[in-house]
């Protein structure tokens, strides 16, 4: 049941990125175009909204890491009994790991987008 749960919020926070990365390219559109018209590549602006992309995603890990040491440290103030949660770092390490790779498959069609724009349609947009 857990593993559902994960799931589907690892999808809703992809679902997430992507459209942050999307209105992130709409707003700079002419920014690219500009990037490309004075010789910037497709291969340079792919990387760049991937690395922004995988940025989004570790920002929420690290918030999520955050909160979930908060809670623990809650728990352990509301019920301080001999089995209180432990966090470990190996599930931190995969977490951040699920929250990269995430972050690279949502950030893969806005870069395509913003990789195959043509620079003279970029600055022309409004």
């Amino acid at each position: 049941m857990l593993m559902y749960i994960a799931c589907i919020s690892l999808l809703v926070g992809g679902i997430g990125i992507m459209n942050i990365m999307l209105a992130s390219i709409n707003e700079r559109i002419r920014e690219i175009g500009t990037c490309k018209a004075v010789g910037a590549s497709s291969e340079a602006i792919f990387t760049q909204i991937i690395v922004e992309s995988i940025a989004v995603a570790m920002l929420g890990a690290l918030v999520g890491l955050g909160f979930s040491f908060l809670l623990v440290e809650l728990i352990e103030i509301a019920s301080p009994a001999q089995n209180s949660p432990i966090i470990t770092v190996y599930p931190m390490v995969i977490a951040v790991g699920f929250s990269a790779l995430v972050g690279v498959v949502a950030g893969l069609f806005p870069a395509f987008k913003a990789a195959g724009l043509h620079p003279i349609q970029a600055l022309r947009y409004e």
